[in-house]
């Protein structure tokens, strides 16, 4: 027998030369290559389908709402979930994947949104379309038309919907014990089999229908202009809780003369800056205008307008000292007791390092308010310790201090941290050389240690002076950015852009959305620049080592 007849009666030999033949399925070459165990493949079909399902129940919401777009987004989603795990091809994109979707929806997606609402007029009585303005101007101008029957009321929405924001729906029974349901679209029969009532014949269930409760109708501030259109132009609003009358509206729209005219004044009232106001100019426009683009008005406001624009000015230059300063104080003193603590020869250094980390482990805004309430003038520590009689917070200078030294507590021990960490990784025998050469401490600090831990710290403090220029919450628990002058409430002494920002989007008398939305474009602008240039000298240390 020839060695080839040997070979052959053996098996056929893998690329190694063992015989395949021997490979058994205890050893774990039962399966074929490139498989998966079958749990590991029903698991990943099971989270793929719980993922689909989660954005089926998002696509649903968004449907509910009319928001088609978020439809779309959760479809494409759902759609990238499936052919990137449930194939074997683009492997990187399994890793790539979940973190590009974050990206969008938590980095992405906010400045685009908030972009977009600079460019609009989005704030207070300009919060939807002008179709839903005339509507609401129309449903809130219905009266009680005499003689007519009251309907026994009860407020609901379609079944497994949410109570505060789904579609709602009117359960309606007049007089004679015939019961409807109505929307936005008109009045239509409910089945009398369909529905329970009450004694007094009002609607307690109804099949495809959740009842809302009181609390429920009267955390929902859309019903007060909510009517049931009527077939004669007229509307059936609610009164109260349990009751609905059928009324008629006073306020008619022309849409060939995009007008609304009050039969009862017979004023007409025509577009003007986003409301309806008379076309007489005596009066008052209607409260319901809507959003539109004003285009690049909000940045020429910010620009052009006296109050604004010197206001803003102000701010900024006490944002940009704020930063720097609160980088500069809580890095030196963070750095000066690193230095100190890293002396082998000192006893107790573990105690003493976590003695000067309790300010951080505590939470900012409890440490914010014992600071607050340390600065009054009155009854504070530390107007009784020093004995003095200083208003911190109510004099701009003493608050500004006042923010700074707080801020100095709540940062150094962060650079602390930052610089014991550096200040170990540096090497023993360098700082042993520079001994021998004769170097005093000074110079060795100087000339060895600060370059080398600006290398390590560096990128952090350009990450500091970020955070700290959009250090909101500082200013909002310890001055809420006052203390304020007497002729403009809207700026205070102590307001960074971004207080200023939150108090023009929510506070006041008329907030402003997407003046607001501008403000924070501006902060962002300023950030960036600031913030690449800081990265551009960081790299001229990446010498050092």
């Amino acid at each position: 027998m020839s060695p080839q007849d040997i070979q052959d009666t053996r098996g056929p030999k893998g690329p190694t030369g063992v015989d395949d033949s021997a490979k058994v399925t205890g050893l774990g070459y039962g399966r074929p290559s490139g498989t998966s165990p079958v749990w590991l493949t029903i698991t990943k079909w099971v989270l793929i389908a719980l993922v689909v399902g989660l954005l089926a129940i998002v696509a649903q919401k968004t449907i509910e709402q009319g928001a088609w777009v978020g439809v779309v987004i959760a479809a494409f989603v759902a759609m990238c979930v499936v052919v990137v795990y449930g194939t074997g091809r683009s492997v990187p994109l399994k890793y790539l994947l979940p973190g590009l979707v974050l990206l969008v929806a938590l980095q992405i997606w906010p400045i685009a949104y908030t972009v977009a609402t600079s460019f609009t007029n989005y704030g207070d009585g300009h919060t939807f379309s002008k179709q839903d303005s005339v509507d609401s101007i129309i449903a809130n101008s219905v009266r009680e038309v005499p003689n007519t029957p009251r309907y026994k009321l009860s407020v609901a929405v379609k079944e497994k919907s949410d109570p505060a924001t789904a579609e709602a729906f009117y359960l309606l029974t007049d007089p004679a014990g015939t019961t409807f349901v109505g929307d936005l679209t008109g009045l239509n029969d409910l089945p009398a089999a369909d529905v329970e009532k009450a004694p007094n014949g009002r609607i307690t269930k109804a099949a495809g229908y959740q009842i809302l409760s009181a609390i429920q109708v009267n955390a929902r501030k859309d019903l007060n202009s909510f009517a049931v259109p009527t077939k004669d132009g007229g509307g059936i609003k609610r009164v109260g809780l349990s009751e609905a009358f059928e009324g008629k509206a006073n306020v008619s729209y022309d849409k060939t003369s995009d007008t609304l005219t009050d039969r009862a004044t017979g004023k007409k009232y025509v577009p003007l800056n986003a409301r309806w106001a008379p076309v007489d100019g005596q009066g008052d426009p209607f409260p319901q205008g809507w959003k539109e683009n004003v285009g690049f008005k909000n940045f020429q406001n910010v620009l052009t307008n006296d109050t604004l624009r010197s206001g803003f000015l102000k701010i900024f230059a006490w944002n940009f000292v704020f930063a720097v300063v609160s980088v500069g104080s809580t890095f030196i003193l963070g750095m000066l007791l690193a230095l100190l603590l890293n002396n082998a020869k000192l006893r107790g250094k573990g105690l003493y390092r976590s003695l000067m980390i309790l300010p951080y482990a505590l939470p900012g805004f409890v440490t914010a308010l014992v600071w607050s309430s340390m600065f009054n003038q009155d009854y504070g520590l530390i107007n009784k310790m020093l004995h003095l009689n200083v208003d911190w917070l109510g004099d701009p200078w003493a608050a500004k201090a006042a923010i700074l030294i707080t801020n100095l507590w709540l940062g150094f021990p962060y650079m602390f941290i930052v610089c014991t960490g550096a200040l170990q990784s540096i090497p023993g025998d360098v700082l042993e050389a520079a001994k021998i050469d004769g170097a005093s401490a000074l110079r060795t600090v100087r000339s060895i240690v600060m370059p080398l831990l600006l290398v390590a710290v560096g990128p952090l403090l350009i990450a500091s002076f970020a955070f700290n220029f959009n250090n909101f919450g500082l200013i909002f628990l310890l001055t809420g950015g006052g203390p304020f002058e007497a002729s403009d409430t809207s700026i205070g002494s102590s307001d960074l852009l971004i207080t200023y920002a939150y108090r023009l989007a929510f506070s006041g008398v008329s907030p402003n959305y997407g003046l607001a939305a501008t403000v924070s474009i501006f902060i962002f602008a300023f950030v960036a620049l600031m913030s690449y240039q800081g990265f551009r000298r960081t790299k001229a240390l990446e010498d050092v080592n």
